[in-house]
């Protein structure tokens, strides 16, 4: 009884701390970023992430914030039907994480 109990503790911790992590920002909050020149042109990333599988089509684009850090996370779907979640840096254009979703 008392496994299952810490089990259940870590599983509610480990979903509090992914919550905690990541935080999606809003389309009012990414203008102001934009405005600022915090971050690039959402318009530049997906550009820069459609180039890197060509004929790809954009399926989701979204601002995060992680670890105070600005992330795009754009997810495409490749010629050959397989679905990408890259990770880019919103501030330079980096890629961070391109992973099969």
């Amino acid at each position: 009884m008392k496994v299952c109990s810490l089990s259940r503790m870590a599983l509610v911790l480990l979903a509090f701390c992914s919550i905690v992590m990541a935080r999606d920002l809003d389309q009012d909050e990414a203008l102001r970023l934009r405005q600022q020149g915090v971050i690039l042109p959402l318009e530049q990333v997906v550009k820069q992430a459609l180039e890197r599988y060509p004929g790809s089509k954009l399926l989701e684009a979204e601002l995060e914030e992680k670890h105070d850090v600005y992330i795009y996370e754009v997810e495409l779907l490749t010629t050959e039907g397989v679905v990408r979640e890259l990770d880019l840096d919103a501030a330079t254009g980096e890629l961070l994480k391109d992973k099969e979703d």
